[in-house]
């Protein structure tokens, strides 16, 4: 079979392998999508493509995830190429270059009935990151923002792990001083998941505009979200350990809320 790039020694696929790197991505204005869904997914949000890589001896197209292959710039590579430019190895042979954007607070959407987002402080992990994007998604929320980002959203593994729903949900990246001045700027109310002084989160009134403040594992929420949040809230725990995995976490808060809303 004849492949436009056969060897994993290519200087292209060295060049997609630098993307790995927070730097080079930030330098090329770039980042890999790998996956028949999340390619899907990416291309369906008007993202456009750079390149797209396939692997005819692994790809096999999905109907519920279509690929238009057309006005794209496709390189065919042989399995030893494509594997050492793969981050994963389930990734069903398609890869593409898609360019990062600028997720500010501005490019939020307004969305219909009283807004409800997810606002992560801090959280290290890009699989917590990704798995919190698919409980956005699965409740359809207005949005998540992501404060003093600890990880690369346009990491492979936020990616990975999103399953796509980075492309499906608003995303915005800012400060949490900034954050909190959008909140109090469009009426939202933050309600900040703690431990101390908190109330149980089926308490809390989640009917209004809202936003779920999760913090990271190891150091939960700062200051200025425990001092300024609407109410804090809580997950009662009846084990012996006092916290959960912050994405399940999250999921548990926000389809509480989502309940509260008729959903």
């Amino acid at each position: 079979m004849h492949y436009d790039i056969q060897s994993p020694q290519n200087d292209r696929i060295r060049q997609v392998c630098l993307l790995e790197k927070p730097r080079e991505r930030r330098k090329q204005g770039l980042f890999v999508v790998e996956g028949v869904r999340e390619v899907s997914l990416a291309l369906g949000a008007g993202l456009g493509c750079r390149e797209l890589f396939i692997c005819p001896d692994l790809y096999q197209a999905d109907p519920l995830y279509p690929i238009d292959l057309e006005g794209f710039a496709v390189l065919t590579v042989s399995p030893g190429a494509f594997a050492k430019m793969a981050y994963r190895e389930d990734s069903g042979g398609v890869l593409a270059l898609v360019p990062t954007w600028e997720p500010s607070l501005e490019r939020l959407p307004e969305g219909d009935g009283p807004p409800l987002y997810l606002i992560l402080e801090k959280v290290e992990k890009p699989g917590n990151i990704g798995a919190m994007l698919r409980t956005a998604d699965a409740a359809r929320i207005h949005g998540v923002i992501v404060c003093e980002p600890a990880t690369d959203v346009f990491n492979p593994n936020v990616v990975r792990s999103s399953l796509g729903t980075l492309f499906t949900i608003p995303l915005a990246v800012a400060s949490s001083e900034q954050t909190l001045q959008w909140c109090e700027k469009h009426g939202i109310r933050p309600y900040a998941a703690a431990l101390d002084g908190a109330i149980s989160y089926t308490e809390a009134e989640f009917t209004g505009p809202s936003a779920i403040v999760m913090g990271s594992e190891k150091e939960g929420l700062g200051r200025l979200w425990l001092d300024h949040s609407h109410a804090r809230v809580q997950i009662p725990m009846r084990g012996r350990i006092d916290s959960m995995n912050v994405s399940v976490a999250a999921a548990i808060l926000v389809f509480e809320a989502l309940r509260q809303r008729g959903g």
